[in-house]
């Protein structure tokens, strides 16, 4: 195995567009999507649109990439093995230049959030909390993957679903949508496992114990299926229970989809985990937007 040194000479050049790419906007989609989900779920006033869109900056732009900073940043190592073009293992981000990102975003996130809301701030805070502690020492979440995966998915989609509830309500939302987005929370967990795959060998090397380096492939896409599945038929029965029974056959239609096309994730996890991000992940998350549907019809 051939490892790389990270540059450390801090007169290297960068570009604003090297920023960016730390940043990685596609990684905003699953927060901005859960947020959707939340403003869907509660009916909100005139301004209501207004709040959708500053809400939206505050979870994808802002609190995501940030997230994403510090991660690079303290992952800046096991990246020079898995993904050395990145911004900072590549040098095109020079010195303490990505810490001084991550630390001057997060500050610009919260005092965003701040101006959304006490309810808001107080759930930007939390976010923020989260990613500090999955990324830096000395909590370092992601050195276990049952904890780490738990935390990620409730910032990507918890958390927002919660935020944007409380932003379009004015205040602590109904706690059919507090349970509907803790559950499709735990599914993430399956999710965040899909990602693991890519980064293996670094993840060895570097004594990051995600759940496909303590459990093996084939084991860890097992259970990341098991940790997507189960939570969706918990929610299927409480839209029954709630009477939201066309809602509940069209999550379940879903769901069947999903578990068919699992086996041949679980026969191949390396290869296949991009192919059921696409697909299997794409009919989990329009599962949560036809929950949102129904939170709102029951309101």
């Amino acid at each position: 195995m051939t490892t790389r040194t990270l540059p450390t000479d801090s007169d290297t050049g960068f570009q604003w567009s090297d920023v960016l790419e730390l940043f990685k906007p596609i990684t905003w989609f699953p927060p901005m999507w859960a947020f959707a989900c939340g403003v869907v779920s509660v009916s909100g006033g005139e301004n209501a649109w207004i709040l959708a869109l500053a809400g939206a900056v505050l979870a994808g732009p802002l609190i995501c990439a940030t997230s994403q900073a510090v991660n690079d940043w303290f992952d800046r190592h096991v990246d020079a093995i898995n993904e050395p073009h990145r911004p900072i293992p590549s040098g095109r981000i020079p010195g303490r230049l990505g810490l001084i990102i991550a630390v001057a975003w997060t500050a610009v996130s919260l005092a965003y959030a701040w101006f959304l809301g006490p309810t808001v701030f107080y759930a930007g805070v939390v976010g923020m909390a989260l990613a500090w502690a999955y990324s830096a020492p000395p909590f370092r979440l992601k050195r276990n993957g049952w904890i780490g995966n738990a935390a990620v998915g409730l910032c990507y989609e918890g958390l927002p679903w919660f935020t944007a509830a409380a932003l379009m309500a004015g205040g602590m939302p109904g706690q059919p949508v507090i349970i509907l987005a803790l559950l499709y929370s735990i599914g993430a967990h399956g999710i965040m496992t899909l990602n693991d795959f890519k980064a293996v060998e670094g993840d060895q090397s570097m004594g990051v114990g995600s759940l496909v380096v303590r459990l093996g492939v084939r084991r860890a896409a097992l259970v990341a299926c098991l940790f997507m599945l189960i939570p969706q038929v918990v929610v299927v029965g409480f839209l029954l229970h709630w009477a939201a029974t066309w809602y509940a056959v069209g999550v379940s239609a879903l769901v069947v989809v999903q578990v068919c096309l699992m086996p041949t994730l679980i026969a191949s996890p390396a290869r296949k985990a991009p192919w059921y991000n696409a697909t299997g992940v794409s009919l989990f998350v329009s599962g949560m937007m036809v929950c949102a549907f129904a939170l709102r019809a029951m309101s």
